[in-house]
């Protein structure tokens, strides 16, 4: 699994005092296949993005295989913003939208992602289908400590369903039984 944090470059606009407390982590809905495009034009632009990836390793019909980096989360590109830089961002040819209800952009909790950008490096990560029912979980130890999930098996391994409800998408996680314990 391999991923990408792109942090703005030097030429970021002047930002007022006390905007970057006011910074939060979004998901930005891109057309099909743009989430790479999208994510360097927003780094040109001056935002900080993140973009993780996971290697797929694919056999052609004439037996030939290539290793491919695809998103993570298909369609999607997280970006630490202000509300007050939207239009900076929706300007962006390949943004179509910033995920929230209605009109409104909803963050996401900025812990979660934090903690996805400092551990989703140490794991092995697959993309799965969204769930919405099955036994859930908290991960106690190890890098993605903290995070809750639904439990699953592929392969006779272990891994939990992480899921990010405001976009509706899920990764699995290989983990070890000793770093689980049931939600409350």
């Amino acid at each position: 699994m391999w991923f990408e944090v792109l942090k703005p470059s030097g030429c970021r606009a002047a930002t007022p005092p006390g905007a970057e407390s006011n910074r939060h982590w979004y998901a930005l809905y891109t057309y099909s296949n743009q989430e790479k495009r999208a994510a360097q034009q927003l780094q040109m632009k001056g935002v900080e993005v993140f973009l993780p990836l996971s290697r797929v390793t694919k056999r052609w019909r004439n037996r030939m295989t290539v290793h491919l980096e695809r998103p993570l989360f298909a369609g999607y590109v997280f970006a630490k913003l202000a509300l007050t830089e939207r239009v900076r961002v929706l300007e962006v040819p390949n943004v179509v939208r910033i995920v929230g209800s209605g009109k409104q952009p909803l963050p996401l909790p900025d812990a979660e992602l934090e903690t996805l950008r400092n551990g989703l490096h140490l794991r092995h990560v697959d993309p799965c289908p969204y769930l919405q029912v099955g036994q859930r979980a908290r991960i106690h130890s190890g890098p993605l400590a903290g995070m809750e999930g639904i439990v699953a098996r592929k392969d006779d391994r272990l891994r939990i369903v992480l899921s990010l409800d405001l976009i509706a998408q899920s990764i699995a996680v290989h983990v070890h039984p000793d770093e689980l314990e049931p939600c409350g």
